[in-house]
């Protein structure tokens, strides 16, 4: 960007994907983000769900996710790669009382590194950090963790993809979605791993998206009920 750009406000829309098994929280990750609430009791997503939203990264940075949240079941497996392709940002959620999620995670993230874009952003995310001081529930231990992420890192910086010698780095963060806790650092943290050069100067053209949440389930019924009737 150029100086003269400097004191403009700028914009930049990017698409989101949320992948995982089925019930690690992803869509509570989701609903927690847009909406800062949570469903005990929500139903497993069904093939996928479309939803904005928007932020300000600082006075003068605009940012508009368009989050696409996967179905986990297994039968909807097949469909993911309709949903990540041209991702800018994926983020591969486990349940940290789930050691069989965590592995499934791996699994994502080997086909990311296969499918996604060079410049993928990926951050693993351990949901439910809320249950780590009951007693019934064996939190994953961080150091089972970050010594995949050493691997994988080490594997991606030898591998023929990276011929400049440069690795995959996949950031990790812990969170809740039942209580909150760092969901607004996960988006916060990856908005600032955007790529400066994705943003424009905003213009009169984003100012419609400014409010940014959309309910693709709602879409239709919001339009048959602002129709004309006359």
């Amino acid at each position: 960007m150029t100086d003269n750009n400097d004191n403009l406000k700028r914009f930049g829309q990017f698409k989101l994907v949320l992948l995982g098994d089925s019930a690690v929280g992803k869509s509570s990750i989701v609903t927690r983000f847009v909406k800062n609430s949570f469903d005990e009791y929500r139903e497993s997503t069904i093939g996928a769900a479309f939803i904005t939203k928007t932020l300000d990264l600082d006075s003068l940075t605009v940012v508009k996710f368009e989050i696409w949240d996967t179905a986990g079941q297994e039968r909807y497996k097949s469909l993911a790669p309709m949903y990540y392709r041209n991702a800018q940002v994926a983020l591969v959620v486990f349940d940290l009382t789930d050691l069989e999620s965590f592995k499934k995670s791996q699994k994502w993230i080997e086909e990311l590194k296969i499918q996604g874009g060079d410049d993928l952003i990926i951050k693993l995310v351990g949901n439910k950090l809320d249950l780590q001081d009951d007693v019934k529930f064996n939190i994953i231990d961080d150091d089972i963790v970050n010594e995949y992420l050493s691997i994988l890192e080490n594997n991606s910086k030898n591998s023929n993809k990276n011929i400049d010698g440069t690795s995959m780095k996949v950031e990790y963060i812990k969170t809740s979605a039942k209580s909150g806790e760092n969901i607004s650092k996960l988006f916060q943290l990856i908005a600032e791993d955007l790529p400066v050069e994705k943003f424009k100067v905003q213009t009169d053209e984003y100012s419609s998206t400014r409010e940014g949440i959309i309910n693709l389930n709602q879409l239709k019924n919001n339009y048959n009920s602002s129709s004309c009737n006359c």
